[in-house]
C-alpha cells in the first residue's frame, strides 16, 4: 500500500486522520510502533527504501524519552573511558554524519571546557587530556573535519573564565577545550525526521496507541476519539523505548532516569561553552552546564535505576536537584542554589535488564533487536541518541530479510533531512537557526498576516507564525505539542501559563491533553 502523499512533507491533523483512515482498509509492509527518535528513524529508513510504512504513537512526537535528553549528539568520549571502542567509534561515525550531511541545520558545534581546579590533580588532568585527544582521533578516523570539531587544547585560567565566566577562579590552573556537537533541539530533529519519512510516503499517526499485537496486526486506539483500528501488517517493529515492555512479554528492561535542571543562562554569566564537572568516585562521568537556547542553561544529568510505572511526565526528585548542584558548584565560585531552578524535567533510558550491572551507569548502551516467539514482532531497545540512525538501518535489514521484502539498500548515511540548504536571503536569523530552509514557510505566515511577527508574549520571541507552522507542517494536534515540544518555553514554569493562553487563541482548533488523556 503506497501513501497517497509522497514528496509532501507537510504533517497535520487533515493528514493524520486520512492516514489512518487508509491504513485501516488494507495492508502495509510495516508498522512502527513509537515516534520518538528509534521509531521515526525506522520508518525514515524503511520508507526510503521503497516500503510502505506506518507509524503509530500514543502521544505527541518525540513526547517520551527523545524529547529529555540532554541535547548532545556526543562523539563516545564515556564510552572510551569504559574502554568500549565499539561504542565510541560508532557514536563518533554517527555524529560525523549527523553534523555533515544528515542535519547540519539542526547541529552546532559546542565547545566544552573542563576547569583545572584544585580538586583536578595532575594524574586526573593528564588522563582527562589523554581521553579527550583519544576522542578526536576517532573524530579524525570518522572523517569529521576540524574546521567543524576543532582539535581539544590546554587553555589559560584567564580563557576558562571568558568561555564561563562564573567558574571559580581561586586556584584555577587552566581548562580543557573539547567540541562535541549539540542539538538545536531534540524533538526539533525528531519532527524533521518525521516529516522527512512523511516526504518519502510513511504515513505519521500521533495520539493513536498501540493496545496489543498480533501476527501481522496491530490493533491501535485513537486517542482523539476513542475509535478501535486494526492495521494489518507484513512486519512490525516495537520501538516504544520505555514502554516497550508493555507491548512484550520477552522484553526485560532495567529503566535509568536522566533528570535535567534549567537555570536562567545570566545566572552563570552567559556562559560560551557546556562546563565539565566530574562526578566524585566515578571516572568518567560528567554532570554538564550547557547554554540552550531561550536564555537557559541545562545542567544534568542524572543515571539512576527506576523503578515502577513510567510517568508521563517526569521530574527530579530533590536529592536528583542536590546532587546536580552539588556536582557543577564544585567548579564555580557563585554558588547555585535551589531558588535559581526555573523549571526542570527528566526522561527515562529503555537499557536492557543485565544480571552482572551494578548500576544503571554500568549497564550498556549497545541497541539489542529482540525478536517476539507470540507476535513476531521486533523489539528495538537501549542504544543511544547518536546513533539512532544506525539503530534504525540494523532494524530495517532485519525484517526486510525476515520477511522477505522487497526493498533497496539503506539510504539514510547520506539523506538530508527536511530543512538543509542553504536558505533564501533576508529571512530572521532567528528562524534560519531553528527551521534551516523551512524558515521561509515560517516568514510566509508573517508576510500574508504581519500580525503573525508578532511575539506571543512579551519577553518571549515565539511568535504567531511559528505556532500556525507547528499546527499546520508540524503535527501539533494539542497546546502541549507547542507549548512543550515544538517551541520548548513550556519547560520555564514561570511563563507556561502565559503562554498556554496565547496559544490558545493563536491556534483556537489545538486539543487540551486533558481531553485524551487514558
Amino acid at each position: 500500500m503506497k501513501s497517497t502523499f509522497p514528496g509532501d512533507s507537510a504533517l497535520n491533523a487533515d493528514r493524520r486522520a486520512r492516514d489512518l483512515a487508509s491504513v485501516t482498509e488494507g495492508e502495509v509492509d510495516l508498522v512502527v510502533i513509537g515516534g520518538g527518535f528509534t521509531g521515526v528513524g525506522v520508518a525514515l529508513d524503511a520508507a526510503a527504501r521503497g516500503l510502505s510504512v506506518a507509524l503509530v504513537e500514543r502521544g505527541d512526537l518525540a513526547s517520551g524519552t527523545s524529547s529529555w535528553s540532554s541535547k548532545l549528539a556526543h562523539g563516545g568520549l564515556r564510552y572510551l573511558a569504559k574502554a568500549d571502542i565499539g561504542i565510541a567509534w560508532e557514536s563518533a561515525v554517527e555524529r560525523g554524519r549527523l553534523m555533515n550531511t544528515i542535519a547540519p541545520h539542526l547541529i552546532r558545534p559546542l565547545p566544552m571546557i573542563f576547569p583545572l581546579h584544585p580538586g583536578i590533580g595532575r594524574v586526573e588532568a593528564a588522563v582527562t587530556s589523554a581521553g579527550f585527544h583519544a576522542g578526536d582521533a576517532l573524530r579524525m578516523l570518522a572523517r569529521t573535519p576540524k574546521e567543524l570539531l576543532p582539535h581539544p587544547r590546554r587553555v589559560s585560567a584567564a580563557a576558562v573564565r571568558r568561555l564561563a565566566p562564573t567558574t571559580d577562579a581561586a586556584g584555577l590552573r587552566g581548562g580543557l577545550l573539547s567540541w562535541d556537537g549539540q542539538l538545536i533541539d531534540d524533538v526539533r530533529l525528531v519532527v524533521a525526521l518525521a516529516r522527512t519519512a512523511a516526504d518519502h510516503g510513511a504515513r505519521i499517526i500521533t495520539y493513536a496507541e498501540a493496545t496489543d499485537i498480533e501476527p501481522g496486526r496491530v490493533h491501535v486506539r485513537d486517542r482523539l476519539t476513542g475509535d478501535e483500528h486494526t492495521i494489518g501488517a507484513k512486519q512490525i517493529v516495537n520501538a516504544a523505548g520505555v514502554w516497550s515492555d508493555t507491548l512484550s512479554d520477552e522484553v526485560e528492561l532495567a529503566p535509568s532516569k536522566g533528570s535535567h535542571i534549567l537555570v536562567q543562562a545570566a545566572r552563570l554569566g552567559h556562559p560560551e561553552a557546556a562546563i565539565t564537572a566530574p562526578v566524585p568516585g566515578h571516572f568518567g562521568r560528567y554532570v554538564f552546564a550547557v547554554p540552550w537556547h531561550n536564555g537557559l542553561v541545562m545542567i544534568g544529568l542524572t543515571d539512576d535505576p527506576h523503578h515502577g510505572p513510567i510517568p508521563e511526565r517526569a521530574h527530579p526528585d530533590g536529592d536528583e536537584e542536590t546532587f546536580l548542584l552539588d556536582t557543577i558548584n564544585a567548579v564555580l565560585g557563585d554558588k547555585l542554589t535551589p531558588e535559581d531552578i526555573v523549571g526542570s524535567y527528566a526522561g527515562f533510558r529503555p537499557l536492557i535488564k543485565s544480571t552482572g550491572a551494578s548500576a544503571s551507569a554500568d549497564l550498556s548502551r549497545r541497541h539489542a533487536l529482540l525478536r517476539d516467539s507470540r507476535t513476531g514482532a521486533l523489539t528495538i531497545v537501549g542504544g543511544k541518541l547518536t546513533a539512532y540512525r544506525r539503530m534504525a538501518e540494523d532494524a530495517v535489514d532485519a525484517v526486510v530479510e525476515a520477511g522477505g521484502l522487497s526493498a533497496g539498500p539503506c539510504r539514510t548515511a547520506e539523506l538530508g533531512l527536511v530543512g538543509k540548504g542553504t536558505p533564501a536571503p533576508g529571512l530572521p536569523e532567528r528562524l534560519v537557526a531553528v527551521f534551516g530552509t523551512e524558515a521561509a514557510k515560517v516568514a510566509a505566515y508573517g508576510d500574508a498576516d504581519p500580525g503573525l511577527n508578532e511575539p506571543v508574549r512579551e519577553g518571549i520571541p515565539l511568535t504567531g507564525a511559528e505556532v500556525r507552522f507547528a499546527v499546520e507542517h508540524e503535527l501539533a494536534l494539542t497546546v502541549e505539542d507547542v507549548i512543550d515540544r515544538r517551541s520548548r518555553w513550556g519547560l520555564v514554569d514561570a511563563d507556561r501559563t502565559d503562554l498556554y493562553d496565547a496559544v490558545v487563541r493563536l491556534a483556537p482548533e489545538l486539543i487540551a491533553e486533558s481531553r485524551h488523556e487514558g
